[in-house]
């Protein structure tokens, strides 16, 4: 087990909506380390509640970099712990730690969601330590290792609760931000616009699902062949920071061009929207424009949201700019096309056909290679659990504090076989929101 000095101090930075934060900041105060939480809204002290250390950032973005090296100096900090690495505030944090030889802890949506959530030093997705690895190189790794990963559970619950988090926090921050005047958002959204419309989701969840449940039922009876392109949300970091593609419209037209190029014509195309896609970009309508001036509107879906699975298991090929959903198709043994850095790009299992030939014939991926690559993903990164289900939230702190404590990150510990989390995965019940 790991064996934690006795200075250690932990500065948390902004975390995912909900109590996760303050629950893992608890867990590490109990091992004796400092804990301290930096808020930037009212949303994040919210979150935080009546936990001791918490730090309100009021002054203006350009005051963080000083005010940062202050903290990190007046609390000794040892560790920086945040969500997400891109944000202006998260990534001058890292750039400050890297300088300091301080440790970073990144958290991330699993990059085998829906049952796993990330977790990495120093960077994730493009910023990754994953993208230094070839499938030759983790082969190797998994040779020294004895440990069996199991099937995951049919069931997960954590959407819901998702919405619901997200919801809350950005009504704090609308009518409870009075203390932090110079709080500007990360994203281009403005703030009450993204609430309402996190708050919109969740109260049409019921009608969205049904209305789902009949275009899925139509494809799937249509008895054609389709194709489906895995859309992202707009202003999601791994399609800012990690792609070419300015918004979601570019990516969109480039698919309907390759697709009305080479796919056969009695093929369909399928667009599956993210699940928290919230209408602000008017997706639906973009798609039927490009595909009624390519000629192919006939033969152009539309789906928003819900499971991948319930249309991807009869598709023929898969195409996404760097979607974690892409490894989903690549478990089905499913062709996939990737225009983004992401990191399971790897040429083993990623065509790098253009796309017209892709959807004329696409590449099948090397389906060993791709198990080999996610069995070692599951041994390293990616730990069993949820951001907001309670009961996911219990299932991932039983093992990230002892990760975070150990000297080793979570890739070089596969080789020094002291990973802590190497444990079956089982099935926790899971209810309401918590």
């Amino acid at each position: 087990m790991p064996v934690m000095p006795q200075h250690k101090a932990f500065l948390f930075l902004q975390g995912p909506h909900g109590p996760f934060f303050r629950q893992l900041g608890s867990m590490l105060r109990k091992t004796g380390a400092n804990v301290w939480r930096v808020g930037f809204n009212a949303g994040d002290a919210a979150f935080w509640g009546r936990a001791p250390g918490y730090i309100p950032f009021q002054s203006e973005i350009a005051a963080w970099p000083e005010t940062l090296a202050t903290i990190l100096k007046d609390q000794a900090i040892t560790d920086i712990v945040l969500y997400g690495d891109t944000r202006p505030t998260h990534a001058e944090a890292v750039r400050q730690a890297k300088a300091a030889g301080l440790r970073v802890h990144v958290f991330e949506e699993g990059y085998l969601r829906p049952y796993w959530v990330t977790y990495e030093r120093g960077g994730s997705n493009g910023h990754s330590r994953l993208m230094d690895f070839s499938v030759a190189t983790m082969q190797e790794r998994l040779a020294q290792s004895d440990v069996d990963i199991p099937t995951p559970p049919a069931q997960w619950g954590d959407m819901r609760q998702h919405i619901f988090y997200g919801a809350l926090y950005h009504w704090f921050v609308m009518f409870r931000n009075g203390r932090y005047p110079g709080f500007k958002p990360h994203r281009a959204l403005p703030v009450h616009r993204e609430a309402l419309l996190y708050t919109k989701r969740l109260l049409l969840m019921p009608f969205l699902a049904l209305h789902r449940q009949w275009a899925t039922r139509r494809i799937k009876a249509g008895g054609y062949p389709y194709h489906i392109a895995l859309l992202q949300l707009e202003h999601d970091a791994s399609f800012q920071a990690h792609s070419a593609f300015a918004d979601m419209e570019t990516f969109i037209r480039l698919v309907i061009e390759g697709f009305a190029q080479g796919a056969p014509s009695h093929h369909h195309l399928v667009f599956k929207a993210h699940p928290l896609e919230s209408g602000q970009s008017p997706l639906r309508r973009t798609i039927r424009e490009i595909a009624q001036e390519k000629g192919i509107a006939a033969r152009t879906h539309y789906l928003r949201g819900g499971k991948l699975a319930q249309i991807l298991d009869e598709a023929r090929s898969a195409v996404t700019v760097n979607s974690t959903s892409g490894q989903q198709a690549l478990w089905r043994g499913i062709p996939l096309k990737s225009f983004g850095t992401a990191v399971f790009n790897q040429p083993e299992f990623v065509s790098n056909q253009p796309l017209p030939a892709f959807f004329a014939a696409p590449d099948r991926p090397d389906i060993k290679a791709y198990r080999e690559y996610r069995q070692f993903l599951l041994e390293t990164s990616q730990v069993p659990g949820g951001f907001y289900s309670a009961s996911g939230r219990q299932q991932l702190l039983r093992q990230l504090v002892d990760m975070m404590l150990q000297d080793a990150d979570p890739y070089d510990a596969l080789l020094s076989k002291q990973s802590p989390k190497a444990q079956p995965l089982r099935v926790v019940p899971t209810s309401g929101v918590q």
